[in-house]
C-alpha cells in the first residue's frame, strides 16, 4: 500500500533485515536495486525531498518514466561499490523501505507502528554487494555495473509528456508550486510552437527575451553556440578548482561563445537548465573524472574533468518529455565556464549569492 509521502514528511528508514526481506536475490524490488552504500542509513531519519513518482530515463533516452511508490530523500550515492563514480546520483528509496514517523526524534507515543516486512527471497547483505555487477563478473577488473540509474528502464514504466496526471501529482504531492506548473506548461508550449517550422521561431524567441527583460526574468534558455559543428572549442588554462572554493559562473553570453552549434564544449554539453545559474556565485563541490555509462553499465573517464557546484543541479523546467522530474542530477562544468572568486581572510569566507536552495533545484546532460 503506497504512504503517498510529501516533500516535508519524516520517515525513518528500516533496519537492515527488514530491508533484505523486501529482495530478491538481484537485491531489487520492482527491478529497483537497493544498493550497498544505502545500509549505512539504516535506522536513521530524514525528511523526503521529493515524491519520486516520475523521473527521466538517460538510459535511452525515452523522456519521462512512472515510477511507483518511490521517494527521494536529500542522500546520494557516494559511488564506492561502482568503482568510484564521482556522479554523486540522488538516491531512490522505495516507500517500503520506509516507515513514517513523527519527527527526526524518537517518540514512542506519536511514531506509526511498524508494518511487518514480508520476507521475499532471504537475499543478504553479500548479495546486495553482488548486485551491484552483472552476473558472473563479481571478479572481473572492467564490470557492467548495475545501480538504480542503470536500471530506471526497468524499474519504471513509459510517461507520456501528455499525461497531466503527473503534473496534477506534482501539484498534490507539493513537489511543485501552482505557479511552477502553470509557468512549465506555458514555457512548453511556447517552446514547441516556436519549434513549429512556420517560420515565426526567430520573432518568438525574440519576443521571450524582450519580455523577460521587461521584469527581469531569465533569458531563452535554448541559443545555440557559435562555433561550427566539428570545428575545435575553446579551452582555458586550468584553474585547478578544488571543493570548497567560490566560483562565479561565466554569462550566458560568454559561454555560448565557448560552444558548437550542439552546444557542446570538448563533448560536454551545456544544457538549458544550467541558464538560471549563468552569473551567480556558487561553491565548488567536486571535481569529476569518471562517471558510469547508464546504457552500458561500463566506468568511464573523462578526457577533461569537470566541476560539481554546490546546488546546481537541473530544475526539470526547460526539459523535453520530462517537465518537473525530481530526479536533481548534477550539472557539470567546464572550468572556462567559471572563474575563481577571491575570498580575503581566512579560506571559505566570502558570501555566496544566486544559490537556489535544495527543493527548488534539480543536470540534464542530454
Amino acid at each position: 500500500m503506497s504512504l503517498k509521502l510529501s516533500p516535508g514528511d519524516w520517515v525513518e528508514i528500516r533496519s537492515k533485515e527488514e530491508i533484505l526481506a523486501t529482495l530478491d536475490k538481484r537485491a531489487q524490488l520492482d527491478a529497483m536495486p537497493f544498493m550497498p552504500q544505502m545500509f549505512k542509513y539504516c535506522g536513521k531519519r530524514f525528511q523526503v525531498y521529493k515524491r519520486a513518482h516520475k523521473t527521466c530515463d538517460t538510459v535511452h533516452q525515452t523522456g519521462g518514466r512512472w515510477v511507483k511508490d518511490t521517494v527521494h530523500l536529500e542522500l546520494r550515492c557516494d559511488g564506492a561499490a561502482y568503482g568510484g563514480c564521482q556522479a554523486a546520483c540522488l538516491l531512490f528509496w522505495k516507500e517500503t523501505w520506509l516507515k513514517p514517523v513523527s519527527g527526526p526524534v524518537s517518540d514512542a507515543k506519536s511514531s506509526a507502528p511498524s508494518t511487518p516486512v514480508k520476507s521475499v527471497s532471504g537475499c543478504s547483505e553479500q548479495d546486495v554487494l553482488a548486485g551491484t555487477r552483472t552476473p558472473g563478473q563479481q571478479n572481473d577488473p572492467d564490470p557492467n555495473y548495475v545501480c538504480q540509474a542503470t536500471q530506471v528502464p526497468k524499474s519504471t514504466v513509459l510517461l507520456k509528456w501528455w499525461d497531466l496526471r503527473q503534473y496534477l501529482e506534482d501539484l498534490t504531492s507539493g513537489n511543485a508550486t501552482l505557479g511552477q506548473v502553470f509557468r512549465g506548461l506555458i514555457y512548453a508550449n511556447y517552446y514547441n510552437l516556436s519549434r513549429a517550422g512556420i517560420g515565426i521561431g526567430r520573432p518568438m524567441r525574440w519576443f521571450y527575451a524582450f519580455f523577460q527583460s521587461l521584469w527581469g526574468g531569465l533569458p531563452y534558455p535554448r541559443h545555440i553556440g557559435s562555433i561550427p559543428a566539428g570545428q575545435p572549442t575553446p579551452a582555458a588554462a586550468p584553474l585547478n578548482l578544488q571543493p570548497g572554493e567560490l566560483v562565479r559562473v561565466k554569462s550566458y553570453e560568454a559561454i555560448l561563445a565557448t560552444v558548437d552549434t550542439n552546444n557542446k564544449n570538448k563533448g560536454l554539453y551545456f544544457d538549458a537548465e544550467a541558464v538560471p545559474f549563468c552569473g551567480g556565485t556558487y561553491r565548488v563541490h567536486s571535481r569529476v573524472s569518471k562517471i558510469l555509462d547508464e546504457k552500458t553499465g561500463k566506468l568511464i573517464k573523462m578526457k577533461n574533468e569537470s566541476i560539481i557546484l554546490e546546488g546546481v543541479f537541473c530544475k526539470a523546467r526547460y526539459s523535453d518529455c520530462r517537465m518537473f522530474c525530481p530526479r536533481a542530477i548534477y550539472s557539470y562544468w567546464r572550468e572556462l565556464w567559471l572563474e575563481r572568486v577571491e575570498q580575503p581572510g581566512l579560506a571559505g569566507a566570502g558570501k555566496v549569492t544566486n544559490a537556489p536552495r535544495c527543493e527548488e533545484t534539480a543536470h540534464c546532460a542530454h
